[in-house]
């Protein structure tokens, strides 16, 4: 059976349409966030729960949600991970969309009440790793992206620390991190220097990266909140670490 140049044009055009259908699906977003928090050993359950109502205080803040608006479109995108060993990395909580209180809440309340899933110790180089791919296979097309790393302590496991925030960084990804520190935490220091100092070193990178710095339960929250309205509000200024009361 022979296809006449009509039906041979219109089948054409079905392919276009069907190859650039996933593209177009993409919903636009102004910042898509993956927010990878340290579930390995070093985290007690006290630490663990501080972390988690952390998060979902900030994502519901006035605050966070005015950062949200202070944008184009209005609307982020949100995944949450926790990590722990080379071979543990979890998603907790799949790509969200956020364009106000009712989003905002439904994923606080998720991840309230999720399990924890992570084992063993570090490896914040996996980590990064697994929120690239994240990013380059998100349902959503957004003008920034950015990787929020969270921990008490080095990356101990997995590849190299360097290699895998240089990879993100060279997909125009950039990497925040917040550096853990209390009272009673296994792990204040790391390599002889300040946690804080070490993630400035080894952990962050790209366009107006930044460490912030929690200390104690009560500052953990606020630090978190402080940390996702520079994310989502606007670029930085260069690396730095911020402290809280800066």
């Amino acid at each position: 059976m022979r296809t006449s140049p009509l039906m041979a044009l219109a089948f054409g055009a079905l392919a276009i349409f069907l190859q650039n259908s996933p593209a177009r699906a993409q919903q636009p977003v102004d910042v898509a966030l993956v927010l990878l928090a340290d579930g390995s050993g070093s985290i007690d359950p006290e630490e663990f729960r501080m972390q988690r109502d952390g998060y979902a205080d900030a994502i519901t803040s006035p605050e966070v949600l005015a950062a949200v608006r202070s944008n184009a479109r209005q609307k982020i995108a949100i995944v949450f991970v926790e990590w722990g060993a080379p071979e543990s990395q979890n998603v907790i909580i799949d790509w969200t969309v956020i364009d106000g209180e009712v989003a905002a809440k439904r994923f606080a309340d998720e991840l309230r009440q999720a399990p924890k899933l992570t084992f063993g110790y570090n490896s914040i180089s996996n980590a990064i790793d697994l929120g690239v791919k994240l990013l380059v296979g998100a349902p959503v097309a957004a003008d920034r992206e950015v990787i929020d790393v969270s921990g008490d302590g080095p990356n101990i496991g997995g590849r190299d620390i360097h290699a895998a925030r240089d990879d993100a960084v060279a997909k125009d990804i950039t990497v925040n991190a917040l550096a853990i520190r209390r009272p009673g935490s296994g792990v204040a220091l790391s390599n002889n220097i300040p946690l804080e100092d070490y993630y400035r070193l080894n952990v962050i990178g790209g366009p107006g990266a930044f460490v912030e710095v929690a200390q104690g339960r009560e500052n953990f929250a606020e630090a978190i909140r402080r940390k996702l309205v520079l994310e989502l509000a606007a670029a930085g200024a260069g690396p730095r670490i911020l402290a809280l009361g800066e």
